[in-house]
């Protein structure tokens, strides 16, 4: 697939590494565990939304616009990574926060909220849960007008099908890297959220012929909702390649078990998955996405959904400065490892 007719900007000069966790591996007692390590991208400071937004920033430049336009929850790690991009581009940017638990956006909070502020967020917009967030974002950009700015508006996660060429472009840098590494998966575990990534990946594997099965982690809902997001997402980017083939809807896989009590809400599975890879690996993950993530492959793993003498790949898409918000719930001992 040529993504070379796709206006794009570079954000990270090389592949992102393909780790063999061995200490992680050993104390899941199998199977062999491997990370992708897509925290590692550029922009500050790295994640899966530097993907999309090359090619989403790269279009937002080709069309003209001064100022880019999000939306995402309090902590939310797209906006941050886009405010980053502007910056990077000299760009205007807003955004729109959806408090999807009422009174949880401050500030003055830290994280992802203090990077707002020291990246310079042009203006932010608190609405309550449930708001059309494409109307909201349409509000912004007619007020950006009205002062003769240029908007391009991104939609929450960058899914659509132009950011999920970024992970088109991930699956053609995996493919490499099985080559190069001589290694054969059985399964990728993926995070699935606003279906950029697990779509743009799906959609990727597919068109380079990578016979190996995605197995999506729900952080917000169950398989029934969330499955046919990601073969939509799929399916546009496919169309958008010209691909001429249809996404197999069996093709789409995710498990919703690991994601309750409700998104971004702490639970044990997550403390345990963020402090096991910490204490095994010194990789951080984050209590939101990558934790929750991480919580279903061990979930699995101890049901025997993967073999335990088979190799599967993380895809890690980063979040870690959301850590800083939640150490109490992190560093609650009475909820640590318990292999």
């Amino acid at each position: 697939m040529d993504l070379s007719r796709f206006p794009r900007r570079r954000y990270t000069p090389h592949a992102t590494p393909l780790e063999f966790l061995p200490r992680f591996s050993e104390a899941l007692g199998g199977p062999r565990v491997w990370i992708k390590r897509d925290d590692m991208l550029g922009l500050t400071p790295g994640g899966n939304k530097t993907r999309k937004l090359e090619f989403l920033v790269g279009d937002a430049l080709a069309v003209g616009a001064d100022t880019l336009i999000t939306c995402g929850a309090p902590q939310s790690n797209h906006c941050r990574i886009t405010l980053a991009a502007a910056v990077k581009e000299g760009l205007r940017c807003h955004f729109v926060i959806e408090e999807r638990i009422p009174g949880s956006y401050r500030a003055s909070a830290g994280g992802n909220n203090f990077l707002f502020r020291l990246l310079g967020v042009d203006s932010i917009s608190v609405v309550p849960a449930g708001t059309n967030m494409a109307e909201a974002m349409q509000a912004v950009a007619a007020r950006v007008r009205a002062e003769e700015g240029r908007p391009y508006i991104i939609p929450g996660g960058g899914s659509n099908a132009i950011g999920g060429l970024g992970y088109v472009a991930c699956a053609q840098e995996l493919q490499q890297q099985f080559f190069e590494q001589g290694i054969r998966f059985g399964h990728v575990v993926v995070g699935s959220g606003s279906s950029g990534t697990h779509g743009g990946l799906l959609a990727g594997f597919l068109g380079n012929h990578i016979d190996i099965p995605i197995v999506g982690i729900g952080v917000s809902r169950d398989p029934a909702e969330q499955d046919p997001l990601v073969h939509q997402e799929a399916q546009a980017v496919a169309d958008l390649l010209g691909l001429g083939i249809g996404i197999p809807r069996s093709a789409v896989l995710s498990f919703g078990n690991w994601w309750r009590p409700k998104y971004s809400l702490p639970n044990a599975a997550m403390v345990e998955a963020v402090q096991l890879l910490a204490r095994t690996e010194a990789i951080l993950l984050d209590p939101v996405y990558t934790g929750k993530v991480m919580a279903g492959l061990i979930g699995l793993a101890r049901e025997g959904y993967f073999r335990r003498d088979e190799d599967i790949l993380f895809v890690h898409t980063g979040g870690a400065p959301a850590l800083h918000v939640y150490e109490s719930e992190i560093l609650d001992e009475t909820r640590g490892p318990s292999l």
